[in-house]
């Protein structure tokens, strides 16, 4: 599997494989505190992942966060792809096609993770809102199809409970990593 490293240069875009399509995964290798935190406890590539909202002409993310906006609420938000992979943000990513996916069912699964936009970030607790990994998982299971994951439980100070992590989530035979693309310059 290729992963696509990040650039720094702000004449470089992401750019997606083309076979990428609305309601596929795309994990990032985070930079900040939190990233650094998760992949800590998952020992995996990957410290956040978000859903995939549009087209090749105007890709944008939906993904449950602390707040990356000064003033922001920590929640579900739809961001540019450019602003989810930015450099300050990511340092390397990865998109995740869900094999077996009809048309109907990549509908729904966009249009519920869409209807989440707004809810709080939490994760300890369900009914108190949401985390990145369950956000993308709850899409597909209420599109009808089931990511079989491996979730851990975990005895942490201030996090025990059981999570599912982004490596098993883009562990999930459900899931397929679609080749890394090369980054384009800015017309």
């Amino acid at each position: 599997m290729a992963v696509f490293f990040c650039t720094a240069s702000v004449a470089q875009l992401p750019t997606l494989p083309p076979q990428a399509q609305a309601g596929d995964l795309i994990f990032r290798t985070g930079t900040e505190g939190v990233s650094h935190a998760v992949m800590a406890i998952d020992q995996g590539l990957y410290s956040h992942v978000g859903v995939l909202i549009g087209n090749a002409a105007r890709w944008q993310v939906l993904h449950a966060t602390p707040a990356e906006r000064p003033s922001s609420p920590d929640a579900v938000v739809l961001d540019e792809l450019s602003f989810y992979l930015h450099p300050q943000r990511a340092s390397a990513f990865q998109v995740f096609h869900v094999r077996a996916a009809s048309a109907q069912q990549r509908q729904r699964a966009v249009d519920w993770a869409l209807a989440q936009k707004g809810r709080r970030f939490h994760m300890l607790d369900p009914s108190q809102g949401t985390y990145c990994t369950t956000l993308a998982w709850d899409a597909w299971a209420h599109a009808g199809i089931t990511l079989p994951v491996q979730r851990t439980q975990l005895a942490l100070p201030l996090l025990s409970g059981t999570y599912l992590l982004p490596s098993a989530l883009a562990a999930s035979p459900r899931l397929q990593a679609l080749p890394a693309q090369p980054a384009t310059s800015k017309p």
